[in-house]
């Protein structure tokens, strides 16, 4: 494990203390360093002060709902979350995706396929290289910062995208007018998840709505029965 990945701060949200110090003691041992919070209040404190590169966020909390917290999360910061829960449902899955999550795992769990799924969302976090700017329109991608920021009427606003949405821009931005199968934009921005081709619609959803946010609406066109194209239409 290389320097980078050894030096993340995971945070460990979880109420059951005997699965926190588990996932503790197999990251820990993975090289990772952690912080626990078994409160969603503890949790929000945590991400202000010691901004963590990744947060396991466990659905069943005592102050607040875990879907409440991924939003309030979300409402502030970009930081990687893989979401744990105990409900094995595809609309729990996917409502916890909508809300910005970039992972999720069921449980019961193994703990090292929770580590490795850290590893893999961290390597997504960092794992598009160089100092390339790509640009469309009026949307600029910054791939060494992994910043996303859009021309408005007002100024310049950067885009408050997950991992996952970013790479899917960067897709997007890097081959504009072509058509992407909803399969291979899920290689691409999750290469290591076992998440059903239908997780990337949430994650489009979600992108779409921050570009029209912030002015930019119009683009990603369904194309039915294949998947997506970056293009601005009024035809879908």
């Amino acid at each position: 494990m290389n320097q980078t990945m050894i030096s993340s701060l995971v945070l460990l949200v979880e109420d059951d203390a005997e699965i926190a110090l588990l996932l503790e003691r197999y990251l820990v041992r993975s090289g990772y360093r952690t912080v626990r919070a078994s409160t969603g209040q503890t949790a929000l404190a945590h991400l202000q002060m010691l901004r963590p590169d990744l947060v396991v966020l466990d659905v069943g909390l005592p102050d607040i709902d875990g879907f409440e917290l991924l939003a309030r999360i979300r409402g502030s910061s970009p930081v990687p979350v893989i979401f744990v829960s105990a409900m094995d449902d595809d609309t729990d899955k996917l409502l916890g995706l909508k809300l910005g999550a970039d992972d999720y795992v069921t449980k019961p769990f193994n703990p090292q396929e929770v580590v490795a799924r850290v590893g893999a969302v961290l390597k997504r976090t960092r794992g598009i290289a160089g100092g390339e700017v790509i640009r469309h329109d009026g949307i600029e991608v910054q791939l060494d910062s992994h910043v996303a920021i859009v021309s408005t009427e007002s100024g310049r606003v950067e885009l408050p995208l997950t991992v996952t949405e970013f790479r899917l821009l960067v897709c997007f931005v890097r081959s504009p007018f072509k058509t992407f199968e909803r399969a291979s934009l899920l290689d691409a921005c999750m290469p290591e998840s076992d998440a059903l081709d239908r997780t990337v619609d949430t994650h489009i959803a979600n992108l779409r709505r921050k570009l029209a946010d912030c002015g930019q609406g119009g683009y990603i066109a369904t194309i039915r029965g294949i998947g997506y194209r970056f293009a601005r239409s009024t035809s879908v």
